[in-house]
């Protein structure tokens, strides 16, 4: 054989043997043995251990939480007195409650007369069941028998940030200070309009109520809209998050500030895998008043909807529902901030408004054990109700 070609032959051979060998040397860099203890195997119920799942291991990687933060809610119940179910008229998006002067209070949005949507007369049409609204609020002794007592916080005067609807209201009790925050929309309504957050205070639950003459909290103003025509969808960039929105302002008290828990829409806002693109951020103040300075750790959630947030052991548990890849669940962080997940559940109702009169330090949950929601009794028209829930820590057949 020509000695040229007999190197050839050899070179070829090596050159084949390395390429077929340096695959399986990566694979055991990125894919190193798993140990998996007889504990695991027999708690996940693992049948081999040389070949995992993927779905195996990410099981391996669950944090040992316990079901402290599991638990199921029942079927959603209607109020009565004032609140119950009226024909006409929207009552939606509860706050919290409190409990004052020997009963529970509790805002919400009011409006009334059907929906017409964007397709109509924008100037004189609601364009949604929250359009052309005001805040209400009514008083109840049990949490069932309520009754109306009458507006709290209505719309500004024509021109104002607040002039065409005042909603999703949440109330915070500092001190001696009772705080509104809630969402506004200025006039005209259509797609592409900017919601904000407004606040208002007084020395009474009952008011009078003093609104701030400016929001505490805007959208972000990076992103960038393609075109004149109304549509959302349509832009050149999409920004931060919030760039479209700011929903369900809730302020908690914590570490000696004051953390306001928002929902962000983004401008050109996309369906992916887990559904809408809706996160979560935070804006903290020293005053109650502000000014609110958002976080540079935002968005704080990848999910979610409205914001139900809590104190817990000394960080912020939140109920994330909705939307998202990691909708379904309860959060906890342990500085307000950075939330992992706690427990994964079903059915929590919409809209929550938690009884703040509750222990939360009692149990992770507590909080949750009663408290008031919405409905949609139909297109038009929606009413609050009273939701319940459980801890969950076994199941058992029918006359197990």
């Amino acid at each position: 054989m020509d000695f040229k070609l007999l190197i050839y032959c050899v070179l070829s051979i090596v050159l084949f043997q390395s390429c077929q060998s340096t695959p399986n040397s990566e694979s055991q860099k990125t894919n190193p043995k798993i140990t998996v203890s007889a504990e695991q195997m027999d708690k996940l119920g693992i049948t081999n251990a040389e070949h995992l799942s993927a779905a195996s291991k990410r099981a391996l990687n669950w944090p040992d939480i316990g079901n402290e933060w599991f638990i199921e809610f029942s079927k959603l119940q209607p109020l009565k007195g004032d609140l119950a179910y009226e024909e006409g008229v929207v009552r939606r998006d509860p706050s919290a409650m409190i409990f004052e002067n020997g009963k529970y209070y509790v805002w919400y949005t009011k409006s009334t007369g059907p929906t017409d949507g964007f397709a109509g007369d924008i100037e004189k049409d609601k364009v949604f069941p929250w359009d052309r609204c005001d805040i209400w609020y009514a008083t109840s002794e049990d949490g069932w028998t309520w009754k109306e007592e009458g507006m709290a916080v209505g719309r500004g005067e024509k021109g104002a940030y607040d002039d065409r609807s005042v909603f999703t209201v949440e109330i915070m009790k500092y001190e001696d200070t009772y705080y509104l925050s809630y969402q506004t929309v200025k006039s005209p309504y259509n797609v592409r309009v900017k919601n904000q957050i407004g606040l208002a205070w007084s020395d009474s639950p009952d008011g009078p109520w003093t609104k701030s003459e400016e929001p505490i909290l805007s959208p972000a103003d990076n992103g960038v809209w393609r075109g004149e025509e109304q549509d959302r969808f349509a832009v050149e960039k999409k920004g931060d998050f919030d760039s479209h929105k700011v929903h369900d302002p809730c302020i908690l008290p914590y570490k000696g500030k004051f953390y306001l828990y928002y929902k962000g829409e983004q401008m050109g806002e996309e369906i992916t895998f887990g559904g809408r693109q809706i996160r979560h951020g935070v804006a903290i103040a020293d005053n109650p008043k502000g000014p609110y300075i958002k976080s540079p750790y935002n968005p704080i959630s990848n999910s979610g909807h409205e914001i139900c947030v809590w104190p817990y052991n000394g960080g912020i548990a939140s109920l994330i529902t909705t939307d998202g890849p990691e909708k379904n669940t309860i959060q906890w962080a342990p500085d307000g901030i950075n939330f992992e997940i706690m427990s994964s559940i079903k059915g929590a109702p919409h809209a929550i408004g938690l009884n703040r009169s509750a222990d939360t330090e009692k149990e992770p949950t507590e909080i949750l054990r009663w408290g008031l929601s919405h409905i949609y009794n139909n297109s038009d028209y929606q009413s609050i109700m009273r939701f319940s829930s459980a801890r969950r820590t076994s199941h058992k057949a029918k006359g197990e």
